[in-house]
């Protein structure tokens, strides 16, 4: 086994794969070539540039705050002199022998910083050093046990957590259990800490969620819930439910977001509470309407729920203001939030705040639509939508086969991903100003033709962009079924040629 021996929750849950999401079609195929040329040659702005959107303006972004280190990190980009792409990172996994799409090996988790790409890789974690043409293993931080929960967010002095399930002996009751949390500096690999929660014997990789927010690490598993100082790793305060309302999980961030569950299963009821993070102390509590079936957390501040209304999927956004009253709601009928939906066997390794299709920034969300198949059209669109009105504020259109994905904010611009077209329209990273509608491009550049599906597929790859760089890494590593030997790229980046490294 790649993850761990049975009767972990991976095991178990793996062999129900849903091998169907992970082999979807690729739709650059026959008949797709002189359409891609006449892309590539009619759409202005396709692969040139003017001169003028290679500089940018003085006030081009929102200059970044300064940040203390133990502030969630928000990097502002700057505009490169040249968005002339060169890969500054390639890297691959070896040993892939023995793991199939229902036994894979997984890896959840990247983080980026100016020096290191940081990847959580089963019961470990690997820096690699980002210089051109160099592969460097810098650090590995072996963990003891297989990785449960991770977390986006990164300080911004560059450190990060991860929940791990410690190693049983056979026949122990508590061999599942996720009950361990460790704190690490992803510049140096250096374990700065690692806890055990309290009374945590039903924390599984099923149902922990772990995030962080100023000076602080929380983890939700149902059952209970946990904080910690990051400094000293102490123990701020800790819950263990006893009532049938339980801590489904946290958002963090700018703020801390409490999602909680009451009742059970078909009848479970949520609600939303901000929590002080050093305390616990509930500030407001906003009440998700009956009948909805699940709540995410896109973000907590500004506060919005993405919730699937009598569906499995999410249906509406919910945004909130700083007391948590209603501002608006967003319906996302023909769009796709992403969330939930990472391709994994089961809703693993916390899924309370990933929405892939969606970024939320201080004054607006944008959302990605469904992907579009008509010819002759964009393959899909990125809406953003007023918080306080949720009326529509902008559009950023894809082109036809190439999609675009919402990464992240960078001060009040948009940060998106273009996916190539085959060999004759470049990927590329572009920022969006949705006040001008000014698109300005930050990088040009090629992925691999054989890897570039999958890594630009935010349900299978994690899409990363740090101080003038994006990356791209697999979730899930699985062998070559023509070549089981052989490596597997597991991730790759590009930065500036213009650049210094």
């Amino acid at each position: 086994m790649s993850f761990g021996p049975p009767p972990s929750p991976y095991t178990q849950s793996a062999v129900a794969a849903d091998q169907a999401r992970r082999r979807r079609r690729n739709r650059v195929a026959g008949g797709t070539v002189a359409v891609l040329l006449v892309v590539a040659l009619c759409v202005g702005g396709g692969l040139l540039w003017s001169a003028g959107d290679h500089g940018a303006p003085a006030d081009h972004k929102a200059a970044a705050a300064p940040q203390s280190p133990d502030d969630v990190r928000s990097t502002v980009e700057k505009v490169p002199t040249s968005p002339e792409g060169q890969e500054v990172i390639e890297h691959y996994a070896e040993h892939l022998e023995k793991t199939t799409d229902a036994n894979p090996r997984y890896a959840p988790g990247t983080w980026a910083t100016g020096k290191i790409l940081a990847k959580a890789v089963a019961n470990r974690v690997e820096g690699y050093r980002i210089k051109p043409h160099y592969d460097e293993t810098a650090w590995t931080l072996d963990l003891g046990g297989y990785i449960c929960a991770s977390s986006r967010h990164v300080t911004a002095d560059g450190r990060t957590a991860v929940v791990i399930q410690p190693p049983k002996g056979e026949g122990a009751d508590d061999k599942g259990v996720c009950d361990q949390v460790v704190f690490l500096d992803l510049n140096t690999g250096k374990k700065l800490w690692q806890r055990k929660m309290p009374a945590a014997t039903f924390a599984y990789v099923t149902n922990t969620n772990l995030t962080l927010t100023k000076g602080v690490v929380a983890v939700a598993w149902g059952r209970g819930s946990v904080a910690y100082d990051m400094k000293t790793g102490k123990q701020l305060w800790n819950s263990t439910m006893t009532s049938p309302c339980e801590d489904k999980g946290f958002a963090g961030g700018g703020a801390l977001l409490a999602l909680v569950g009451c009742g059970e299963a078909q009848d479970t009821t949520y609600k939303v509470q901000r929590l002080d993070p050093r305390t616990g102390k509930n500030l407001w509590t906003y009440k998700v309407a009956a009948g909805v079936e699940d709540v995410y957390l896109p973000s907590s501040d500004p506060p919005v729920l993405a919730v699937a209304a009598g569906d499995s999927r999410v249906t509406d956004l919910i945004t909130l203001d700083d007391q948590g009253r209603r501002l608006a709601t967003v319906s996302l009928t023909g769009y796709d939030a992403k969330c939930d939906s990472r391709s994994y066997a089961g809703p693993y390794f916390g899924v309370v705040e990933n929405c892939d299709g969606m970024v939320v920034g201080p004054t607006q969300v944008y959302v990605m639509s469904k992907e579009n198949v008509a010819s002759g059209q964009p393959s899909d669109w990125i809406v953003a939508f007023d918080l306080t009105t949720g009326k529509t504020r902008g559009k950023f259109e894809g082109r036809e086969l190439q999609m675009v994905y919402p990464l992240r904010m960078s001060g009040d611009e948009l940060l998106i991903y273009r996916a190539g077209a085959d060999t004759l329209a470049p990927a590329a990273l572009v920022s969006w100003n949705p006040r001008t509608d000014k698109e300005t491009p930050l990088l040009l550049f090629q992925l691999p033709e054989e890897d570039a599906y999958e890594l630009s597929d935010p349900e299978q790859s994690d899409i990363v962009v740090e101080q003038g760089r994006i990356f791209f890494s697999r979730r899930e590593l699985v062998r070559d079924d023509d070549a089981p030997k052989d490596k597997v790229l597991m991730a790759i980046g590009y930065g500036s040629a213009g650049l210094k490294h």
